[in-house]
């Protein structure tokens, strides 16, 4: 009986999920690895207008999608795994990135952390009293000296690059210091948007580089249109005043007689004049 029981809710959980998954354009998989429940409340408060977030077991959200009608589904089941937390919305999928991104909290490190990005610590006074910490620095790399009764760190020194472990020695030294070279927070590990899955190295954008792009790319394109002579309403002025030169030269140098070239045509006969009758006179 209590068997029959969890049998009917499991379906029941699923066909909830699969509605679910059919309401929404897009499904986010997000890594819970590294997220404080706090943030995770932050997210709901932020996403509550435009997203449905939902912690759900991974083998009921697969039996979803398995009974799910939306296309190319089988293949988002290869991101379910580990622990994740849900994301149904019709927000554009770079645009959940970015909200996700900005979302993250830099954090101390703890032994095996992957550093989020250089961690440098800086040359100057570290307000440590001399002692065992001397050793404790220089044993990660960093010089120091003793000035004022404090250790100072000689020159600003990476002591983890990005991406790099943080190791055993390294982490409570980085604490001493006020140094918090890790990020936590949502991590996007796919987007399902229509049928097309986008893995979460592709929705990481550089903005500043895709604005250069797009700035380089319509000033090829309007250079282009200005060669070939296609008139649009972005050039559409400037090929007017290339026609009007072009055809101005061309009047000119032929000699004909327009209200735009008779004051030129005057002053080059004019000049041609002088020139000849000085030519004669010597």
């Amino acid at each position: 009986m209590l068997e029959r029981r969890v049998l009917r809710e499991k379906a029941e959980s699923v066909r909830g999920i699969r509605d679910i998954i059919l309401k929404y354009q897009v499904i986010g998989i997000v890594s819970l690895h590294k997220v404080r429940s706090s943030q995770l409340q932050e997210l709901r408060k932020k996403l509550h207008d435009t997203a449905h977030i939902r912690v759900i077991k991974n083998s009921l959200v697969e039996r979803a999608i398995s009974d799910s009608t939306i296309p190319n589904a089988e293949k988002l089941k290869e991101y379910v795994e580990g622990s994740n937390v849900f994301l149904f919305t019709n927000l554009n999928p770079f645009k959940l990135a970015r909200l996700l991104e900005k979302s993250k909290v830099k954090a101390f490190a703890k032994v095996g952390d992957v550093a989020a990005e250089d961690a440098v610590v800086p040359a100057g006074n570290t307000g440590l009293s001399p002692g065992p910490v001397i050793s404790q620095l220089n044993s990660v790399g960093i010089p120091t000296r003793i000035e004022s009764g404090s250790v100072w760190v000689n020159r600003d020194t990476v002591v983890a690059k990005k991406g790099g472990l943080i190791s055993e020695s390294l982490a409570p030294i980085l604490s001493k210091l006020g140094i918090k070279p890790v990020e936590m927070g949502f991590t996007l590990k796919a987007v399902y948007d229509s049928g097309v899955i986008i893995p979460e190295e592709q929705l990481r954008l550089d903005l500043d580089e895709y604005k250069k792009n797009l700035g380089e790319a319509y000033a090829e394109a309007f250079s282009l249109s200005l060669n070939a002579a296609v008139p649009m309403p972005e050039n559409i002025a400037v090929l007017l005043q290339i026609a009007f030169a072009d055809a101005r030269n061309l009047a000119l140098s032929t000699g004909i007689i327009s209200p735009e070239t008779i004051r030129d045509l005057v002053r080059k006969a004019y000049l041609e004049a002088n020139a000849l009758a000085a030519k004669i006179a010597s």
